[in-house]
């Protein structure tokens, strides 16, 4: 074998590697372009007191779709307010160059089976992400979402996390065993018979609200709802960590057909 024969061996070797591994690569930069322009659309749920300090205060996380001036949550999000003059307000909490900005909105609509609310503002319409397609997402899928983790302990910063569809399951946890399947138990097994996706994504308490996209294109796919965080290694069966779960955008699509 000539010398010229052997370099062009190796480089071909040298090269193999590289190609295999060259299709990840754009799937990756495509979320760095995606994120501002879901963040855009992302907003705080909270309250403002002008009595209080700070007046202002956010406990979850929503996202504006439709026409701009609708914004999607949890339920269990939404705080019980008066609405009465100079009490507290509800509304949404956005972040300008002079701080916090604060939206006054009015609940329309509530949907607490499917721990869903939504919540029009006046004013300016604001960016809004798109909805996706009912049952399109399959396991397996890449997903991101975007909230603020622990809501004001960390401050308006959106921060944005990666996760993959880990599995479709029913909305209740099952049982160990049948000496947990208590009279409450039974009756939300009766109740409840929607499936709920189940991420392998950390979010947190703050993240209730969240939008789950498609990190291409950012068509929401779902709802973080909630999250097991707490527990060790060692409690791991009985109290569970780093497990989240979203509502499927289905039950988006009817929320915003109630009036």
């Amino acid at each position: 074998m000539t010398m010229t024969r052997k370099r062009r061996l190796l480089v071909s070797s040298c090269l193999l590697p590289a190609l295999l591994f060259a299709p990840l690569a754009p799937a990756r930069a495509e979320l760095t372009k995606t994120i501002p322009l879901v963040k855009r659309s992302v907003v705080g749920i909270g309250t403002e007191l002008r009595t209080r300090s700070p007046a202002i205060a956010f406990f979850g996380t929503g996202f504006v779709v439709g026409d701009g001036l609708s914004v999607v949550t949890n339920a269990h999000v939404v705080p019980p307010v008066s609405g009465e003059a100079g009490k507290e307000t509800l509304g949404i909490v956005l972040r300008e160059r002079n701080g916090l900005a604060f939206r006054a909105a009015r609940l329309v609509a509530i949907d607490r089976e499917h721990d869903l609310a939504h919540l029009r503002i006046e004013g300016e319409p604001l960016p809004a992400l798109q909805l996706g397609e009912p049952d399109q997402v399959l396991e397996g899928s890449a997903l991101a979402f975007t909230g603020f983790p622990l809501g004001m302990v960390l401050g308006l910063h959106p921060a944005t996390h990666r996760a993959t569809l880990a599995a479709i399951t029913p909305i209740v946890m099952p049982s160990l065993s049948s000496r947990k399947l208590d009279a409450r138990a039974i009756t939300q097994l009766a109740r409840s018979r929607f499936d709920i996706y189940q991420l392998d994504g950390t979010a947190y308490p703050g993240n209730s609200g969240s939008p789950v996209y498609d990190p291409d294109s950012g068509v929401v796919q779902a709802v973080i709802n909630m999250v097991f965080v707490k527990g060790l290694k060692e409690t791991a069966i009985s109290a569970p960590s780093g497990i989240t779960y979203a509502i499927p955008v289905r039950y988006v699509h009817a929320l915003l057909q109630q009036k």
